[in-house]
């Protein structure tokens, strides 16, 4: 991927809203660019600072900050995503920065939401690539959100299943979204519970924005990779943290996520469990600098959502839109 981060000082940068973020998706390649910056990463070349936490005064809220820098390609940034106590429901936003490591000066701010729904289903694919057996046949998804669906179009081609199926109580009634998830793949059923979902599964991708456990290991009937992903919840924890002691447990990145991750943290605090324990993360993974698992028990990913994955996939955003300013 080119890296385009000049611009000159009467160079306003870009602003991209939601709609210019969705027509411009088709283009770009996330798998691809999370690819290349975990490679950057675990070569030194890309720096991942600790999320951070902010809540607003009264009661009234939060936001997370996600920071990277990414040297490779010149960029720097932060994601700040606001949880905003609101009558209802609570309004949840995301909005990226890209700043320019040359000039100092912004490169462009863009509506974060349907890039993190992206780049959070690409790292999970970017695991099930390295990690999933090669002979992987059956595949499980837990959830039937935006981020769900995103899962499976990032991980359907990644290997042969045979069948995919997905739970969600939201699809007992909910018939058009049932409808979208089989018009994404032929081979998807409708599960009519967690555990005739993941029976005999290979794959499971836990997909929800659950604060507390949304399947028990003891449903699964063979060794499978599950996959975990992070919600706004305090602590949210998509399985019990009390089984990560039986898991061959793998992260996105082993300095940042095991401060963030809800059971991680309340692992170490209540059951034993040691960070040291984690076999790898995905810069170690790309890089082939970590043992992929043995499939003798369990495996786990965790991913927590990293600031350098905004900034890459933002970073990849830019390209694909200076494209035209860069021929005028």
């Amino acid at each position: 991927m080119n890296s385009l981060s000049e611009t000159t000082r009467d160079e306003s940068p870009f602003i991209v809203h939601e709609d210019g973020v969705r027509r411009a998706l088709p283009s770009l390649d996330i798998q691809g660019a999370l690819e290349d910056m975990f490679d950057a990463l675990g070569g030194g070349d890309a720096v991942q600072p600790p999320q951070t936490l902010t809540p607003f005064p009264g009661g009234a809220g939060d936001f997370i900050t996600y920071l990277g820098a990414l040297a490779k390609h010149g960029v720097f940034g932060a994601k700040l995503s606001p949880y905003i106590v609101h009558p209802g429901a609570p309004i949840v936003t995301a909005w990226t920065a890209l700043m320019s490591m040359r000039t100092g000066a912004p490169l462009m701010w863009c509506d974060g939401a349907l890039l993190t729904t992206e780049r959070t289903a690409g790292t999970t694919a970017l695991a099930v690539a390295r990690l999933a057996r090669a002979s992987s046949e059956r595949l499980a998804i837990i959830g039937s959100g935006s981020v769900a669906l995103a899962h499976l179009r990032h991980v359907a081609p990644l290997r042969a299943w045979s069948d995919i199926r997905i739970r969600s109580p939201r699809l007992v009634n909910d018939h058009e979204r049932a409808d979208e998830a089989r018009a994404l793949d032929a081979r998807v059923r409708i599960a009519a519970s967690v555990a005739e979902c993941v029976r005999d599964a290979d794959v499971v991708l836990l997909c929800t924005s659950s604060g507390t456990p949304v399947l028990s290991l003891d449903a699964l009937t063979k060794p499978a990779l599950i996959t975990s992903i992070s919600t706004n919840v305090a602590r949210a924890h998509e399985i019990d943290p009390a089984a990560l002691s039986a898991l061959d447990v793998y992260c996105d990145y082993r300095q940042t996520t095991p401060s963030s991750a809800g059971e991680m943290v309340i692992a170490q605090e209540r059951h034993g469990w040691s960070l040291d324990a984690i076999r790898g993360d995905l810069a170690e993974l790309v890089r082939g600098a970590c043992p992929t698992p043995s499939f003798e028990r369990n495996v786990f990913f965790r991913s927590i959502g990293l600031g350098l994955e905004d900034i890459a996939v933002a970073h990849a955003l830019y390209v694909h839109l200076a494209k035209p300013r860069a021929a005028d």
